[in-house]
């Protein structure tokens, strides 16, 4: 499966040139050991994949009784796994990093040694106990990974022009067409019941039967109820809860997280550290108020105040819709044809927010509930800065709409309110691109570009 984060290892291997180590970090089964494995296949002469989920003290005991001695080590890892070691041009893959934090603490003495590169995969990289007896080292480059995106289905799916024809239209500020859009959005509809999770996408390439795909998803649910009993020790029930929660927050016409839901009088300092737990896992997206639509969205956040989204869409659909253990062939053919009688609107915002997150913006978003200046209360699904900052107009404000027929009443308070502010304002919605009143409406499947 081609995944852009191949691009960024090719990368980080010719400016890096052995200085530094790097760390991909991303949800569990998003593909981490698959790519990275792929990448040392193909850019290297050996490497050793050492995973600590699976090896023995033996190995484990080598980093901590020979990094003095980093002859022995590398003769030792060299006869364990049965790989010569070339100088400059061995890969050493410690996979599931965070199971055994010392490894990570030993990059700063084997990236300085130079012999040889260095990639770690893991997740919950910044839980307490996977970090509390270490010293981060400095020598480490950080990327995330996210599930496959839009344009990375479809590639799975055999099409590689259709995202250029998007991405062209995008540029230009000109509409697909009917028949264009209509294809984008079929294709769309499909990317978002199967998800971006690589082993449901392949299943769906080769069978095109949602049962399957659906069976798959909710293996992976079911690993991450196990990660959470496993790794989340002491508040594991916060965690759950929230996790169980996560559908029905999202189905409220207002989809801020209440706490209340959980537990009557719950109080954020109580499920901080849960709510932690599930974004560093990568679980799951959280989004913030941003109190003033100013530069520097992070400075007016407002953290006891969120939106919880799941990471990937196809795992909130199957997450969602679990009434008989498995979501039916029936409910995945009425979400293909746009005909499910529920609200869709949390699976559309869900799939936005996944888009945004994965194009590497923070999620912000804006909510006023003012009962005395009706002019003032609004709700923005979410809010982006350009890249290029100016003296004015540097937010945009986006609002997303899953149905044909709505109005965007509090878009046009926010322009109107925050005028000085506001860069260009989004509607993402089912339909073409078009512009109305300085509105522009993108079609969903265009939210990557932005």
């Amino acid at each position: 499966m081609r995944r852009k984060i191949y691009n960024e290892l090719v990368k980080w291997k010719k400016t890096s040139e052995g200085k530094t180590a790097l760390l991909v970090d991303g949800a569990r089964r998003v593909g981490k050991s698959y790519i990275v494995e792929e990448f040392a296949r193909q850019n290297y002469k050996s490497y050793i994949l050492i995973d600590f989920n699976r090896v023995d003290d033996d190995v484990r005991n080598l980093f901590l009784h020979y990094l003095n001695d980093l002859d022995t080590l590398f003769m030792y890892l060299s006869g364990y796994f049965n790989v010569k070691l070339h100088n400059r041009d061995s890969l050493i893959i410690f996979d599931e990093v965070q199971m055994f934090p010392k490894a990570r603490a030993a990059i700063k003495y084997l990236v300085a040694d130079g012999r040889y590169d260095y990639v770690e995969t893991g997740s919950l990289m910044s839980i307490k106990k996977n970090v509390s007896d270490i010293l981060i080292p400095s020598e480490e480059r950080h990327i995330r990974m996210y599930p496959m995106d839009f344009e990375e289905f479809l590639w799975a799916m055999g099409n590689d022009i259709l995202m250029d024809i998007i991405r062209k239209c995008y540029d230009e500020k000109t509409p697909m067409g009917q028949t264009m859009h209509r294809k984008s959005m079929d294709y769309f509809r499909q990317y978002l019941i199967v998800g971006g999770m690589p082993q449901a996408v392949n299943e769906y390439t080769k069978t095109r039967d949602f049962d399957q795909v659906d069976q798959i998803k909710r293996d992976i649910l079911a690993l991450y109820r196990a990660d959470i009993v496993k790794h989340a020790q002491g508040y594991e029930m916060k965690v759950e809860s929230i996790f169980d929660e996560i559908p029905a927050q999202l189905q409220k016409h207002e989809k801020k997280f209440r706490l209340s839901s959980l537990k009557k009088g719950a109080r954020f300092r109580e499920y901080e550290d849960a709510l932690f737990w599930l974004e560093d896992a990568m679980i799951t997206n959280i989004c913030y108020n941003a109190t003033a639509p100013n530069l520097g969205l992070k400075l007016n956040m407002d953290r006891l105040t969120l939106k919880c989204y799941m990471g990937d869409t196809g795992l909130l659909i199957s997450h969602a819709f679990d009434e008989n253990g498995i979501v039916s062939e029936e409910i995945y053919k009425k979400l293909l044809f746009d005909k499910l009688e529920v609200d869709k609107g949390m699976i559309m915002e869900n799939v936005v927010a996944q888009m945004l997150a994965a194009a590497g913006h923070k999620l912000y978003f804006y909510s006023n509930p003012s009962r005395e200046d009706r002019e003032s209360r609004m709700e923005i699904d979410f809010l982006i800065a350009k890249s290029k900052i100016t003296n004015r107009h540097n937010i945009s404000p986006i609002e997303v709409k899953s149905g044909k027929n709505y109005t965007i009443s509090s878009l046009k308070k926010f322009i109107k309110k925050y005028s000085e502010q506001t860069y260009i304002p989004y509607v993402i919605h089912t339909g073409d691109r078009k512009e109305e009143e300085g509105i522009v409406f993108l079609p969903v499947y265009m939210t990557p570009l932005l």
